[in-house]
């Protein structure tokens, strides 16, 4: 249920408030391309600056757009596990089909303070658990012992892993069961970790390009390797070029040449540098529009502008 390519949505805004339209909107292209998972508010839709009742909002709003096409798993980025609880109820009665709890940032806990954080989650609510271990935006990075004692806890499902360590899945492999999920969290190397042992991306890439994404993610589990390196090899520029600055920048800039939302961020977040602009004007030119036209030749013209 929970593999393939997962889009982490970003969360448009428009003069500062939620731009529910274009949320729906990208919601809804990103299934017909193939996406096979949604996250709302996680990281990367600007979790932080959003309010309680924005983030419940924006977790309804997912779930009644996918309309049960795809699961939805609700983002859960906070430092307080009694708030990680609290957004877990919400998601829970919202609908998600599942939360991704991210590693507590700045807060920098032990790994028995991790492993107390995620149980606690768990145990509070009736809702499948994916952790989210992002040691570059979190300053913790979690073991594949602290995973391995998570993953006998009830509702903890998988891991998202963004550590970029690509003997990780291996790792965690030998620890865990068969069925305990692991996903990759960083575009650039989804196809190396589903090769040594991943199952999936949870992507920012999938914002733009999902019908690209999800056709490497469907490559590989056909053993279509060939394929797979091809499209990985196709992508990589752009996903190289979001990298350059903090996400969802890149990825709102790229969506408002496509057309899509406003390039609009809330501090302390801003829009892309110029330098930067034009990478991934550049990259966008060097991927080009998808078979199942992930782009449509009007938005391509605007973005070869």
């Amino acid at each position: 249920m929970f593999d393939g390519l997962i889009s982490q949505l970003v969360t448009p805004f428009r003069n500062g408030a939620l731009d529910e339209k274009a949320f729906s909107s990208l919601v809804d292209w990103e299934i017909a391309e193939g996406v096979e998972g949604l996250v709302p508010c996680g990281a990367a839709g600007e979790a932080p600056t959003l309010t309680m009742a924005e983030r419940e909002r924006l977790i309804r709003l997912c779930v009644q757009t996918a309309g049960g096409r795809v699961p939805v798993i609700a983002g859960i980025v906070t430092s307080s596990t009694a708030t990680a609880i609290e957004m877990a109820r919400i998601a829970y009665h919202a609908g998600a089909n599942a939360a991704l709890v991210v590693v507590p940032p700045y807060s920098r806990p032990s790994q028995e303070g991790l492993y107390r954080h995620f149980e606690g989650v768990a145990n509070a609510v009736n809702l499948p658990i994916i952790i989210g271990n992002e040691p570059d935006r979190c300053a913790v990075d979690l073991h594949p012992a602290t995973v391995a004692r998570l993953a006998r806890v009830p509702n903890i499902v998988g891991i998202k892993d963004q550590s970029g360590n690509m003997r990780r899945p291996g790792e965690i492999a030998a620890l865990v069961s068969p069925d305990f999920v692991q996903l990759s969290g960083d575009d650039r190397t989804a196809l190396a970790f589903n090769a040594a042992g991943g199952c999936g991306c949870i992507s920012d890439l999938a914002n733009v390009a999902p019908g690209l994404c999800a056709e490497l993610q469907l490559a590989w589990r056909s053993a279509d390797g060939h394929k797979a390196y091809a499209l990985q090899r196709r992508l990589f520029p752009l996903a190289e070029a979001f990298a350059l600055e903090p996400s969802p920048g890149p990825v709102k800039y790229a969506l408002s040449l496509l057309r899509r939302m406003r390039n609009e961020l809330r501090l302390p977040l801003i829009p892309v540098a110029a330098e930067t602009a034009a990478k991934i004007s550049q990259a966008i030119d060097m991927v080009g529009p998808a078979q199942r036209a992930c782009w449509d030749d009007s938005n391509l013209r605007v973005a070869q502008r």
